[in-house]
């Protein structure tokens, strides 16, 4: 099983179009941590920036995607997609693994423990911060694979996550791996 993990595209379609061609068009399924199209009020307006076509190129996209609902993801968004924006938390279990993914725009460290307790999780994937963060907590896994499109990590570097082989990779726009964790 192969997954893509990413948030926070905020309607870079360049971003998308490189992660698919070194990645997520062979994955199984792909986790979106939420801020699809829009590209939110305190963010520039990058020139890659073309949500109708990034819209369009999900829709078609052959690859099932789970999407949890960012604050910057509004019902006019889904007006345009074909895949749902689901409330966050949103939870899914693929073999064995749980997995919660939330925004994160509206949770703190306590609701996040909380919730892997109550649902019994693995994984927590969430996003908002745009800067990624891949690392173990007790018995879970907190991954943030960053923003692919608007960074604020130092240095600024578009980052996304891929589930593959019993690791999670944190890797950049150019496919290097940055970080890895394994699952145990």
């Amino acid at each position: 099983m192969k997954i893509g993990i990413i948030s926070d595209t905020h309607g870079d379609l360049e971003a998308w179009r490189k992660i698919w061609e070194l990645d997520f068009s062979v994955c199984d399924l792909i986790l979106h941590g939420g801020d699809v199209l829009y590209h939110g009020p305190r963010n520039p307006i990058k020139p890659e920036y073309d949500p109708a076509v990034l819209a369009a190129e999900l829709n078609k996209c052959e690859v099932p995607i789970i999407i949890a609902q960012g604050n910057c993801d509004a019902y006019v968004d889904q007006m345009v997609l074909k895949v749902p924006i689901q409330p966050s938390p949103l939870f899914t279990q693929i073999q064995g693994l749980r997995f919660l993914v939330h925004h994160g725009h509206d949770i703190d460290d306590n609701g996040v423990d909380d919730l892997m307790e109550k649902f019994k999780a693995h994984i927590f994937v969430t996003g908002h911060t745009h800067v990624p963060l891949l690392k173990r907590i007790d018995r879970y896994i907190y991954v943030n694979p960053g923003s692919c499109s608007l960074p604020k990590n130092q240095p600024r570097a578009a980052t996304y996550c891929l589930l593959e082989n019993g690791s999670v990779y944190l890797k950049n726009l150019g496919g290097q791996i940055i970080n890895k964790i394994e699952i145990k």
